[in-house]
């Protein structure tokens, strides 16, 4: 049985209480931001597929249609992007973190260094 399909953008208190909840599945958190952001912060867990190489290294990365995977940026409109590539591409549990890793490091990690 297919999941429904989940709202294109989850916020960052949904995240964070999904990738916190003891013994539960986590999504996949997928930081789609440049070699260099990633540098300055990120998010524990995360892992870099860059928006600038998204196309080239899904087929790579991403096997599994069912996964629920969430995509954040800086501010939210790079993961927009990546997260509707994926849905066009059958990923339908694919979501975008609503203000991206600077809204998490207000109401998450306030000492996550900032850009």
């Amino acid at each position: 049985m297919q999941p429904a399909e989940l709202p294109l953008e989850v916020s960052v208190d949904d995240t964070h209480y999904l990738m916190d909840r003891p013994g539960a599945v986590k999504p996949r958190l997928v930081d789609c931001r440049e070699e260099d952001e990633w540098q300055i912060c990120r998010i524990q867990g995360a892992e870099l597929v860059p928006l600038s190489q998204f196309g080239e290294l899904a087929a790579q990365r991403f096997s599994d249609p069912a996964e629920h995977i969430i995509i954040y940026c800086h501010h939210g409109m790079r993961s927009q992007r990546a997260a509707n590539w994926l849905r066009q591409h059958g990923f339908k549990q694919a979501q975008s973190m609503r203000g991206g890793i600077d809204v998490w490091a207000d109401l998450v990690e306030p000492e996550m260094a900032r850009y």
